[in-house]
Formats: C-alpha cells, structure tokens, sequence
C-alpha cells in the first residue's frame, strides 16, 4: 500500500493533511524562512541554499527574494535559469524549467489541482500534474501556469497570461486564457 507521499509524488489522490507530507511542508517553511530572510547573504550562499531546497539546480541560477514553494525537492533547474521577485510554485509534483529560461516576477507556476467531483473535495483530496518548461523561455511578470502544462522550447508567454494548455516550441502567447498571438513566433 502507497502512503500519502507516494501517492502524491504519482500524481495519484491523496491527503495532503497527512502527517508525512505536512512535515515536509514544514522543513520547506523552514527552507524559505532562510532563503527569503537572507538579503546580506552572498550570491555564492544563494546558491547553496538553492541546491539544499531544490531537487536539481543548474550553474547560474537566480532566484530572487522573496520566493514561495510547497516542498522544493520537486522543483528542477537547467543551468542559467532566472526567477525574479515574488515566484510561487506549488510543486505537489514535478516542475522542470529549462535551461536560460528567464520568469519575470509574481509568475505562479502550479503543479496542485483538486478533484472535480465535490464529495472528493470534501475528503480533503488533491493531486498533482506535471509543468514543464523548455529551454530558453521566456514568461512575463504575473502569469500564471497551470497544472500540467508543457511550454516548449523559445516560446514567449506574455505578461499576466494564464496558461491552461499546453505551449508548442518557438510560439508567442498571450490573453486569458492564453492563445497563440497570429503571425508571432519566437524563434
């Protein structure tokens, strides 16, 4: 039988006021006191406290204070990667972002979704879906990606879109929810 945890990690239902996963939420609280609490701290400490709060991080990742996340250990960075201020990703499961990708700020990058059914919703279940996120993409300030979304490589997401599908390679979208923009491609 799958715990609570494992469950969650599967993208399966599970109960997230499950002894084990508010543990983990915890220590992510705890993870981001300090990060988010450490403005004299070098670039080179950032940078530790990033690979000790992240599943994977790349050479050269910059994620800038205030930053807001459920566990961490899902999150993975390629090498280059830039957050600005004010990132929420709630990563019940996994998050990848590409290489040289650039995330402008107040983006929120969303993994947690609920069950349609309500008498679901109302045994406290959740699950999680996938984000992916290519290499060398840039998304602009307050949009929002939602669970289970894959953006490919070098496409644009315009600034305070919500993202519901997936994004193919090389195209620019915008709106909300967010369409592709006619006769825009980013590559």
């Amino acid at each position: 039988m799958k715990t609570e945890k494992q469950k969650m990690l599967a993208g399966e239902f599970y109960y997230a006021g499950d002894a084990e996963i508010q543990a983990d939420q915890a220590a992510a609280r705890d993870w981001m006191r300090r990060y988010n609490g450490g403005q004299d701290i070098s670039l080179e400490a950032y940078g530790e406290l990033l690979r000790e709060g992240f599943g994977e991080v790349g050479t050269n990742c910059v994620v800038r204070p205030p930053f807001h996340c459920d566990y961490g250990y899902n999150i993975r960075l390629g090498a280059g990667v830039f957050l600005n201020f004010n990132c929420v990703i709630l990563d019940v499961v996994e998050v990848e972002i590409g290489d040289m990708t650039q995330i402008g700020p107040g983006v929120q990058i969303l993994t947690a979704d609920h069950p349609r059914d309500p008498a679901l919703r109302a045994q406290g279940l959740e699950f999680g879906r996938p984000v992916r996120i290519g290499r060398n993409v840039w998304i602009g300030g307050g949009a929002l990606i939602m669970p289970g979304v894959t953006i490919g490589d070098n496409a644009l997401v315009g600034a305070g879109s919500v993202v519901t599908r997936d994004v193919p390679a090389g195209v620019t979208v915008a709106g909300n929810p967010a369409r592709p923009l006619a006769g825009r491609r980013a590559d």
